[in-house]
């Protein structure tokens, strides 16, 4: 029995504190629509997608309205076309991307994810010519968004495809050059990508999922950070462990709302629900950041001596109340910390207190990895690849996800700023210390071999 407190709170997080559900994504499975011919294939994506979530938007709205709580994004996650498409070339799957981007316009979604690859332990021919299909791709679509996993604790990192993505980032900077290389807002590396992630731009829907699929994606930063400040007024002498207490009871509540709006909108879609990603996912707006909890846990910004130690306490008391709320949890679960999605981590970028090295080893901690990373546009490709490198290092040895997503802006330097609109924000552009000292690494290719962890079944 929930007590009169429980509920005032929950009805001041729905009311005053950004309470929302951040994205439900309707997995699609493709795997049906293979073909040999090129058009007969994008036709039976197309047609397919449309007969599935076409009621997406309009149940999510209703089911939004019915409890006063906002589902943010509407999206679709479908299998990876490099194995869907398997049969085709460069051109042939830019076409098929173009088909995913109608599909998604129609259908009202505001990001289609599944132009994705798994390349981990090597490459088939479609790997590759997918691959070579991203720049243009993401240029000429809206919703698409592409992911490539290039690592995994069982099989190692793939180098030769590490140094591929630092090339093909560069290009869909270039390609993107007139809105700040924004193509690469649309583009994940991953270590360890799971199957069901909600959350853009590493959404797929991958081999073992269901024919579809209703996963959800809650948020809540801006509920955490105000559970933590009325907890400190109430009793100032409440420590770490205490505040732990206070997040996780927050996590639960986010939670049970997050798994009630999503196995309503699965009950009246008619189809299975899937889980409950526990992320803690920012805003551009004030109030809805995670690098504002940072401050209410007492230091001066994100970014300054002691914020891994407070990133690895949040990210585990939110598992900790999420995973009690709900059997089904999956996607990445943690806290994320994209720069320029967030607000408050953002202008600690700017003011010099989040450096390149200092974000790499909050990601040690964290669900994600280097997220919405502005860099500058004269950044080599091969200084990408080997960002990417460390990045993937993080997540093989230590059995987690991570990722990479970062943007050269082309023509801009350090210091100046990159803008991307709606929820990607704006970030100002942080230098790359001791960055063309990589090149003859990157270039030894091959595979980095899996880590003793791996050495179970």
């Amino acid at each position: 029995m929930l007590s009169d407190r429980e509920i005032l709170s929950t009805l001041e997080m729905l009311r005053s504190e950004h309470l929302d559900v951040r994205t439900v994504t309707l997995g699609i499975s493709l795997f049906d629509c293979a073909d040999s011919d090129v058009n007969a294939f994008c036709e039976k994506i197309r047609q397919k997608i449309l007969r599935l979530a076409h009621d997406l938007v309009s149940v999510c709205d209703e089911v939004g309205d019915k409890y006063g709580i906002p589902v943010v994004n509407k999206r679709v996650a479908v299998s990876p076309l490099a194995v869907v498409g398997a049969a085709f070339g460069r051109e042939e799957l830019v076409k098929a991307a173009q088909a995913l981007d109608d599909a998604a316009q129609i259908v009202r979604v505001d990001f289609i994810g599944g132009f994705s690859a798994l390349v981990e332990k090597g490459f088939t021919n479609g790997d590759v010519s997918l691959m070579d299909a991203i720049p243009d791709a993401l240029a000429k679509t809206q919703r698409v968004c592409a992911s490539v996993n290039v690592a995994s604790t069982k099989a190692g990192i793939n180098m030769d495809a590490v140094h591929m993505m630092g090339q093909i980032i560069k290009r869909t900077a270039d390609a993107t050059a007139d809105a700040d290389g924004i193509g690469c807002a649309k583009l994940c590396v991953f270590a360890n990508i799971p199957p069901d992630i909600p959350f853009m731009a590493g959404a797929y829907l991958g081999v073992g999922e269901p024919e579809a699929v209703i996963n959800v994606g809650v948020s809540g930063p801006g509920v955490v950070r105000k559970a933590i400040d009325r907890a400190r007024r109430s009793n100032p002498g409440l420590d770490l462990g205490q505040l732990a207490e206070v997040i996780k009871h927050t996590a639960f509540k986010v939670t049970r709302v997050g798994e009630l709006i999503g196995r309503e909108v699965a009950r009246r879609l008619d189809i299975p629900f899937g889980v409950v990603d526990l992320s803690l996912a920012p805003t551009p707006n004030v109030g809805d950041s995670v690098g504002e909890i940072f401050q209410s846990l007492g230091l001066h910004s994100i970014g300054v001596p002691g914020s891994t130690a407070v990133l690895a306490m949040l990210n585990d008391a939110v598992k900790k109340g999420g995973a009690f709320a709900s059997s089904y949890v999956g996607g990445l679960s943690g806290a994320f910390i994209p720069v320029s999605e967030d607000l408050n981590i953002s202008e600690a970028a700017r003011r010099g207190h989040l450096s390149l090295e200092k974000l790499e080893a909050m990601t040690s901690v964290c669900s994600v990895g280097l997220d919405m990373v502005a860099l500058p546009g004269d950044t080599s490709a091969e200084t990408l690849a080997a960002i990417i490198a460390d990045e993937m290092a993080i997540g093989v040895i230590n059995r987690k996800t991570t990722a990479a997503r970062l943007i050269p802006v082309p023509g801009k330097k350090a210091g100046e700023k990159a803008y991307f609109g709606g929820l990607l924000g704006e970030a100002t552009i942080i230098p790359v210390p001791n960055g063309e000292l990589s090149t003859e690494f990157i270039c030894l290719g091959g595979r980095i071999p899996a880590p003793v962890q791996s050495l179970n079944n």
